[in-house]
């Protein structure tokens, strides 16, 4: 395997604290979110890995469009990733990817979306180890 980049990004706090790549490009107060317990309008694990599988998803969605042809550069993924509770000490993650191409219909969107989430390198991570769904809408 042939490292091609390296994130580094330093935590402090948990859920409560702070983290701020090397590079200086992330500088983030953490929060739990409402829900758990804590205060709106701040960054939590959960939005950070959101936003991160869904870019890198729409790059493995774009080279299935590739293969097939297909226009893809219009196409979005809203990413649901949520927390939750397997006993009163115990938690794990759960994910759906809503995947819309626009001009494609459903059942090639689906299979375009299914190709999409076994070239992934969020997707290939998470595989075996959480519930994902993978849904063209």
């Amino acid at each position: 395997m042939k490292k091609l980049y390296t994130a580094v990004v330093a935590a402090t706090g948990g859920r409560d604290g702070h983290i701020k790549s090397a590079d200086g490009v992330i500088d983030l107060e953490m929060k739990k979110p409402v829900e758990m317990g804590g205060k709106a309008g701040y960054a939590n694990p959960e939005l950070l890995f959101a936003g991160a599988w869904g870019s890198c998803y729409l790059g493995a969605l774009g080279s299935v469009g590739k293969r097939d042809g297909i226009d893809v550069s219009n196409a979005s993924v809203n990413v649901y990733v949520s927390f939750n509770e397997e006993s009163a000490s115990s938690f794990v993650l759960s994910a759906e990817l809503h995947v819309h191409i626009p001009g494609v219909d459903l059942e090639k969107a689906q299979k375009m979306a299914d190709a999409a989430h076994k070239g992934c390198p969020y997707s290939k991570a998470t595989r075996g180890n959480i519930e994902v769904l993978v849904k063209a809408v």
